[in-house]
């Protein structure tokens, strides 16, 4: 937080509110919450301090995408050992299916809320920029990925990117739901299919 100048107990503050909109978003959806909500999640005396720190609506879902997004990368370090090569396209999409697959256990409110800001990206009192966030992260990001290994032969080139991109997000998208109904499911054995599965769909 040293970027935005805040000191130690303003960004914990500022920490409490994100978790706690996270929270709110995951246990009560995108609709139902208010500042009001958020306030009572937190602990805090007054709705203004939401104010003091995001100003409105918009700025704090932009800043909870951004922690949410950032939490996602960490994990995906982490999972990595932070050793993933970029240059690496087909570790790279093995890493990213595993990874969208495993933060389902790791940080199901995390998920859920990412859930709520992308079916809620048309929120007029939103951040107007969630949309285009989301897309990049489910699908853009991965085809240029996909594109840029077609370019350099690791990848076959009898698939449009864009379209294996958004079929592999619909598969993430199919283990999230079928985990939401059955939380004994065995997320391993489903990341590692899936991945086997379009590792094999795209390879050369």
């Amino acid at each position: 937080m040293a970027e935005l100048g805040l000191s130690v107990t303003e960004a914990a503050r500022r920490a409490q509110i994100l978790g706690a909109t996270i929270g709110v978003l995951a246990d009560l959806g995108y609709r139902r919450t208010t500042f009001a909500k958020i306030k009572e999640r937190a602990g805090l005396s007054s709705t203004r301090l939401i104010s003091y720190h995001f100003t409105n609506k918009a700025g704090l879902m932009q800043s909870v995408l951004s922690t949410v997004l950032e939490t996602r990368q960490e994990f995906l370090t982490q999972r990595t050992g932070g050793g993933l090569d970029p240059a690496d396209r087909p570790g790279y999409l093995r890493a990213h299916i595993e990874t969208s697959i495993a933060f389902l256990r790791a940080y199901p409110e995390c998920v859920r809320a990412l859930t709520e800001l992308a079916a809620n990206a048309d929120d007029a009192d939103g951040w107007v920029m969630t949309k285009v966030v989301l897309d990049d992260l489910r699908v853009h990001g991965l085809a240029r990925q996909l594109k840029q290994g077609q370019a350099e032969g690791v990848f076959g080139r009898g698939f449009t990117p864009e379209v294996m991109a958004m079929s592999i997000a619909q598969a993430v998208d199919g283990v999230a739901a079928a985990y939401a109904a059955d939380p004994a499911l065995d997320l391993e054995k489903y990341a590692r299919e899936v991945a086997d599965t379009f590792v094999k769909a795209t390879a050369p």
